[in-house]
């Protein structure tokens, strides 16, 4: 649902992109986001998160919420969508690197082999759909947005140890709202001349690819790596060429077909099965130094296909 939702965001920001400027449209989102988020946290009857993490929601809103989006906005204007979407592809790199580094993930062989086949698709992707218009300026933006987005990523993962997804959603969403405050006279004009169905398509990227969106990848991501969470944001791509051909027409070339399945093969890899071994090896070794000192279960016999898990009636025996 996650990768679906953010991939018809490229095609609602490309309908509404001509009517609103890009911090403006940051802003509509945003707020439209907040609302939606806000009214389930208190159908949910959840109250604010624990103070120790709130330093990671304050991050990834202002990095992500914010600064992503109105840096990606802005270097789309500079850029043609194939160059920007090379260019910010380079996120989920940063991200399983700096999940290493900071998180302790670790850096699994076969997630970096599979991130690389990956990115290699999304290139192929943005190759075929390039137009060659790019300006210095607007590469950089995008490269901004990319290591934004990556880093935010890995502040929201420690926020989620202590708050729900929906929290972290819907205060790290407020929070790149107020760090886009200063558009605000933008979005207010901008709303006065814009067509109904342009102010609907902001409203919808609030509700669907922001709200709903968000809060099922923190879900995710507090179950996962920031590693392996940011190598299936490769599937964007993919969808984002089929969800052209369905609702703009736009057929797909053999190079980008090409491309997506490079995307989809990258994927499969970093989420095979020596890639869960890295991951438990990078998330485990909090988990193993907390099991330290526990008696060792009585290993299964010889042939059996899951070890013993301290605790359960398998360990016991």
């Amino acid at each position: 649902m996650t990768v679906v939702l953010w991939a018809s965001a490229f095609v609602a920001i490309r309908a509404a992109a001509p009517h609103f400027s890009p911090g403006a449209l940051a802003l509509g989102r945003l707020l439209a986001g907040a609302v939606t988020l806000l009214a389930f946290l208190l159908l949910r009857r959840q109250g604010l998160p624990p103070r120790a993490a709130w330093p990671g929601i304050a991050l990834s809103g202002v990095l992500w919420f914010g600064l992503y989006m109105v840096a990606l906005n802005w270097g789309e204007r500079w850029v043609d969508a194939g160059t920007a979407a090379m260019v910010v592809n380079v996120g989920p790199i940063v991200m399983a690197l700096l999940g290493g580094w900071l998180l302790g993930e670790g850096f699994p062989p076969r997630l970096f082999a599979g991130l690389a086949v990956a990115a290699a698709g999304a290139t192929v992707v943005g190759l075929a759909s390039s137009d060659g218009r790019a300006s210095a300026g607007g590469v950089l933006l995008c490269l901004v947005a990319a290591v934004a987005y990556a880093a935010g990523v890995v502040a929201q993962k420690p926020a989620l140890r202590h708050a729900s997804a929906l929290q972290v959603t819907t205060f790290g969403c407020l929070i790149g709202a107020l760090a886009c405050l200063p558009f605000a006279g933008q979005l207010a004009s901008e709303l006065t001349v814009a067509p109904l169905p342009m102010i609907l398509w902001v409203a919808y990227l609030g509700v669907f690819p922001t709200a709903l969106a968000f809060t099922t990848w923190a879900y995710a991501l507090a179950r996962s790596t920031a590693g392996r969470m940011g190598a299936t944001t490769y599937v964007v791509p993919v969808v984002v060429v089929l969800l052209s051909w369905l609702f703009l027409a736009e057929v797909p070339r053999p190079l980008a077909v090409l491309g997506g399945l490079l995307c989809l093969a990258g994927v499969a890899v970093s989420r095979g099965r020596a890639g869960r071994a890295g991951r438990a090896g990078g998330v485990g070794r909090a988990g193993r130094a907390g099991r330290a000192g526990r008696v060792a279960p009585v290993p299964e016999p010889a042939g059996s296909a899951e070890p013993a898990v301290p605790g359960t009636p398998e360990a016991a025996r």
